[in-house]
């Protein structure tokens, strides 16, 4: 595990530096919307870390429901966070982008709307885990909460191909294939996405870890301390 951690942290330090590079000094700005369109580089990646994040969420949630495992519970709990988080970078990056090209930093558009109650149902996720002091009641609950917030991910992804509006549709993950995009663009594109992916993967992994620890330590300290007692009559004894 220590030797898998090391390999993720290196990788997305060396894919970030690689992503810093191109997009901010290889790749050419956009023809439309100038340098603003170099926020490309970490919104979407953070828009698809979240995706993938939500995605463990479904699985392991499952899984626990299964198997009655809390170990399962913790691990959805853990990409829950890292979903939560970066969804709400790409709505923070999103708004900064959209500020000189929109003219105003919020519009009513499908992606935005959606996109924000995608954040508000996660952040409802981690929220009913402090409902009750039973672990396994409030695992049930949360799986519940994950599973069908999950739905909300491909309306997400797909709102602006659905609901025409300000925002513009998928640069790669589009219905026909990717969209035409300079090739240096989208090398610094794929380049973050991998930068951002391993870059969570090494996050999730050591909040799994902590997790673990937080429960053991908690069992521990549930637990009564057994302390041994001497009769008189055992310590005539000896």
């Amino acid at each position: 595990m220590k030797r898998l951690e090391s390999s993720l942290g290196i990788g997305a330090i060396v894919a970030t530096a690689a992503t810093l590079v191109l997009g901010l000094a290889v790749a050419p700005p956009d023809a439309v919307q100038g340098q603003a369109q170099r926020l490309m580089y970490m919104h979407v990646p953070a828009a698809w870390t979240a995706y993938l994040a939500f995605g463990v969420v479904l699985l392991a949630s499952i899984a626990y429901l299964v198997k009655r495992d809390i170990r399962w519970d913790r691990r959805a709990r853990a990409a829950a966070e890292i979903g939560a988080g970066m969804t709400a970078l790409t709505i923070a990056l999103g708004s900064i982008w959209g500020r000189p090209i929109w003219g105003v930093w919020w519009t009513w558009d499908p992606r935005l709307i959606t996109t924000t109650v995608l954040l508000l149902i996660f952040i409802g996720y981690l929220g009913v885990r402090g409902l009750s002091l039973d672990a396994h009641l409030n695992a049930r609950r949360a799986a519940a909460v994950g599973i069908i917030g999950f739905v909300n991910v491909p309306i997400v992804h797909f709102s602006v191909v659905w609901w025409r509006a300000l925002h513009q549709p998928p640069t790669v993950l589009r219905p026909g294939g990717p969209a035409a995009i300079d090739p240096v663009m989208l090398t610094a594109l794929m380049v973050g996405l991998v930068a951002f992916t391993l870059g969570s993967a090494w996050v999730y992994l050591r909040r799994v870890q902590i997790l673990s620890l937080a429960d053991a330590q908690l069992v521990s300290l549930a637990d009564p301390v057994v302390v041994p007692q001497v009769t008189v009559q055992a310590r005539r004894a000896s």
